[in-house]
């Protein structure tokens, strides 16, 4: 079986995955700013690192999985000035702060727990570790590369990259052209260049999330916390770090110059950046009108969609293309995924019920092989499923009575679901009810009409039989004859 390898987003190549410690993994993933619910690019983000996360727990990596909440210092548009992103939700709201962080922290915890993403090992927030974002603040002064005006503290990146040179490494940005393009901003003339950023700022009267610092009462910058976080429980060099590919810069970009600039060491061994979603090809916001929220896909509530999915179907949809490609969402990708899940969720159900016919195993049992290789080479989902989907077609054809299957060879079939599409990919069919998105009460009305079309075949009453395949067909429900008996799945 192959190694794993990772596609790093700093040297722009797939490299063999090596941990620092061994069987231990520190894997750190920026987290939500919880001042709004959480949208379909975060959910995507997330799902794909908590693939991450399975997968290296499945390799048998004892894995450490931080994933931070942001709290405090992200500003609107991501600059130095202006207003916190959170204190400008609770103004509007008239709510303290922490009212506003604890509802939408809440509510992220609850999507999440919907697409069955795994809590991570520590969800550490940024106003729990003002002391460490202090502490390394004057770490980066003591060692040159940061100063004070007027109660503010501006990372100094000109002498940075004249003195460690890599400035722009992860994002492939030149420095000379950032000074020629950055706009000009309320507090920039305390700057010594257009391009420094700030690690404390001071907060006007107006400002209510404040806290005293060396320097002044104030909040922290936006990028400090997750340096401080990620070295405090990971190290001061780890394993990974991930996020969307919109944190790339200057986010992360920031938290290496931050972590080297304080403690004289690249934070990071392997970067990943997730890619962007798109709605019928083009970039979704709000103003184009095609943003839509997880519980608007759920519950199909926008004029842009005919109906709503459930969460494993955009769970598996999500997954059928890969974490670094971009993901556009149409009603006809998301009614094929469907239909696809509907498939890969009747043979799973159907693996339970398979009697064994023969003693002997014939086929050439790969496909755990296949998977494998799959996942190491960069997480590569999509072609998982598709190994997953050459399975089904052994196990439709087995419950068709057209084949047969060994009792060793369900069995496989049985871990090789168990271990590639519920324990690595999250998609769990238990979740979806036995007819995959429906749920326990049309499995009962629906085995009755099958049983009492059974009766009927059985008293020759065949037009009361056909009667009853042919309506339960009209509503949208096949019924599949084999050696075994009736199974049934939906075609809409």
């Amino acid at each position: 079986m192959s190694t794993l390898h990772i596609y790093n987003s700093k040297t722009r190549t797939k490299e063999e995955f090596k941990p620092i410690n061994p069987p231990y993994v520190g894997l750190y993933v920026c987290g939500p700013t919880v001042y709004s619910y959480v949208h379909l690019g975060n959910v995507r983000s997330f799902i794909t690192f908590d693939v991450v996360y399975r997968y290296l727990k499945h390799l048998g990596y004892k894995v450490r999985y931080v994933r931070n909440i942001t709290d405090v210092g992200h500003l609107v548009d991501d600059q130095d000035a202006g207003e916190d992103k959170i204190a400008k939700k609770a103004r509007l709201e008239k709510k303290d702060p922490m009212e506003v962080v604890q509802y939408y922290a809440n509510d992220f915890h609850k999507v999440m727990d919907t697409f069955n993403a795994l809590s991570p090992s520590i969800e550490p927030t940024a106003t729990g570790h003002l002391i460490e974002q202090i502490q390394m603040i004057e770490r980066i002064i003591k060692n040159g590369f940061a100063y004070e005006v007027n109660g503010s503290v501006y990372f100094d990146t000109i002498k940075y990259q004249e003195e460690k040179g890599n400035y722009g490494e992860l994002s492939g940005r030149v420095i000379e052209e950032l000074i020629e393009n950055t706009r000009a901003l309320d507090g920039q003339d305390e700057k010594k260049n257009s391009v420094d950023f700030a690690l404390w700022k001071k907060a006007d009267p107006s400002h209510i999330m404040r806290w005293p610092s060396p320097w002044s009462v104030g909040f922290p910058g936006w990028h400090l916390e997750c340096s401080v976080m990620s070295t405090k429980y990971l190290g001061e060099t780890f394993d990974i770090h991930g996020g969307g590919m919109d944190l790339k810069f200057p986010h992360h970009e920031c938290e290496i110059a931050q972590s080297v600039a304080a403690d004289g060491k690249a934070p990071v061994n392997y970067w990943m950046h997730g890619n962007m979603l798109t709605v019928n090809g083009q970039k979704m916001s709000k103003s184009l009108g095609n943003s839509f929220s997880p519980y608007e896909l759920i519950s199909g509530d926008h004029e842009l969609l005919e109906k709503g999915f459930s969460p494993m179907t955009i769970r598996f949809f999500m997954l059928q293309t890969h974490y670094a490609s971009t993901l556009d969402f149409s009603n006809e990708a998301l009614m094929g995924a469907e239909k696809g899940f509907r498939r890969m969720v009747n043979a799973y159900k159907a693996l339970q019920e398979i009697q064994p016919k023969k003693d002997a195993c014939t086929l050439e049992k790969n496909w755990k092989d296949k998977c494998a290789d799959a996942m190491n080479d960069d997480f590569n989902t999509p072609m998982v499923i598709a190994h997953l989907f050459d399975a089904v077609k052994v196990i439709n054809s087995a419950a068709d009575g057209k084949t047969e299957l060994s009792a060793d060879e369900i069995i496989y079939f049985q871990e090789l679901f168990a271990d590639y599409l519920v324990d690595v990919l999250g998609i769990n069919p238990e979740l979806e009810g036995a007819s995959a998105g429906g749920d326990d009460t049309l499995d009962k009305v629906i085995a009755t009409l099958i049983e009492m079309r059974q009766e009927a075949r059985a008293n020759k009453d065949f037009a009361t039989s056909d009667a009853i395949r042919d309506r339960l067909l009209a509503a949208g429900v096949l019924l599949k004859d084999g050696k075994e008996g009736t199974s049934w799945e939906k075609t809409n």
